[in-house]
């Protein structure tokens, strides 16, 4: 069903996808192929559908064309129906997800950076622009709205490059999808261009979307529609322009509740997206691959999260996301740290070593407080011996008789 073409998506047009009869389900009990992964649950393994549903559970939409799909509680991390969750296909522009959660958190967005030749080289032929000019200055928020709204490899490429460049940036990416648990993904470029090699999985993709949207930085950029993007120099005038860009999210905007996060089309991975749509408090993320037709991907997604918002609490989980195995962020240098602020705790740390911390700051402060009381007073007495010094100095060239003159004893 063309359900991006009703307007609204409007529940009750829904309602006939949500009732009809889901796919042919593969036995729950299938083994996993040799070498799939079992993060997550072995069921999330298996192939086709798996879905538990109990009493009052909606139908799986009908339809479906994705070669993998995946439906999952954002918050809790519970995975409520999934379709070859694990296979491996090619992501397309669904892996920038990855790129941006690895290197997003590393540049800052109000850095300037001029843009070389060396970096807008080596893109695939028929790579997404957003239409970055060498030789131009760029705000780094600016490219980061290249890569969300327009899908820019260009952008990529010389953000890739502010991080240490390409090669560094894929095995940094890499390193952040173990970090996730993400097994099924392996990258070759920081763009998600076609290349031997390069692959993720529904189960993967909904990884990076959910850890992604974390970062406040992150989700608005993905939920941006519209911007402006620093344009050339007219040669006339001196003046540089700027032009419209939007973002490729044909979902973005209609349907309701939707957050973002990235879609992707390549010849090899054909349509490809993971959604995020928030609707009575519930996030639900989903991830449609390699649907029949470019469209459909829309679709189907809009379908998936339609019944999962109605199945939730109808459905027992068939599986988890996993969690992020990074260790908590380092502490910052303490030349870096604000005076007089205790440092947040890190995460994980117990109930004790909490206290211990805030005891170990309260003690630094109350010290830090006495030597300044101590400082101050010591000042104070200084200030006074010298001014008797000065007095009794005037006071033995003028004599003990000028008029106002006070005798002082000095003090030992």
């Amino acid at each position: 069903m063309q359900i991006i073409r009703r307007i609204g998506y409007s529940s009750i047009a829904l309602t006939v996808g949500l009732l009809a009869a889901g796919p042919a389900a593969a036995r729950p009990q299938d083994a996993p192929p040799p070498g799939r992964t079992t993060i997550g649950g072995a069921r999330l393994s298996a192939a086709g559908v798996q879905v538990s549903p109990r009493s009052g559970a909606p139908a799986l939409p009908g339809n479906l064309t994705g070669r993998s799909w995946l439906v999952a509680d954002a918050g809790t991390g519970e995975v409520l129906a999934a379709f070859n969750a694990h296979d491996r296909l090619p992501p397309a522009s669904t892996l920038k997800m990855l790129f941006a959660d690895t290197v997003l958190p590393r540049l800052d967005k109000s850095t300037v950076h001029h843009v070389t030749t060396a970096e807008l080289a080596g893109m695939g032929a028929g790579s997404s622009l957003v239409g970055i000019k060498e030789d131009q200055d760029y705000r780094v928020e600016d490219l980061w709205r290249g890569v969300f709204l327009s899908s820019g490899n260009d952008a990529v490429h010389v953000l890739a490059h502010m991080n240490g460049g390409v090669d560094r940036t894929v095995a940094d990416m890499q390193t952040r999808a173990e970090q996730l648990q993400a097994d099924d993904t392996h990258v070759v470029t920081p763009d998600g261009y076609d290349e031997d090699g390069q692959l993720s999985s529904a189960y993967d993709l909904t990884l990076f979307a959910r850890a992604g949207l974390k970062n406040p930085d992150f989700r608005a950029y993905c939920a941006t529609r519209t911007a402006q993007f620093p344009g050339a120099v007219d040669k006339t005038t001196g003046q540089r322009g700027s032009f419209g860009i939007a973002n490729t999210d044909r979902l973005l905007g209609k349907y309701p509740g939707l957050i973002g996060v990235k879609n992707g089309y390549t010849t090899n991975a054909g349509a490809t997206f993971t959604g995020a749509a928030e609707r009575g408090g519930r996030t639900l993320l989903v991830t449609v691959m390699h649907t029949e037709t470019s469209p459909g991907v829309y679709d189907e997604t809009a379908a998936l999260l339609d019944w999962g918002f109605a199945a939730a609490g109808k459905v027992a989980p068939v599986g988890t996301l996993a969690e992020d195995l990074a260790p908590p962020a380092a502490a910052a240098p303490a030349a870096a740290r604000l005076p007089g602020v205790p440092q947040a705790v890190p995460a994980g740390a117990t109930a004790a070593t909490a206290w211990v911390g805030v005891l170990t700051w309260t003690l630094a402060a109350l010290g830090s407080l006495f030597a300044a009381v101590v400082a101050l007073r010591l000042r104070a007495i200084r200030r006074r011996r010298r001014r008797a010094r000065a007095l009794l100095a005037g006071a033995a060239v003028m004599g003990p008789h000028l008029p106002g003159a006070t005798a002082i004893r000095r003090r030992r």
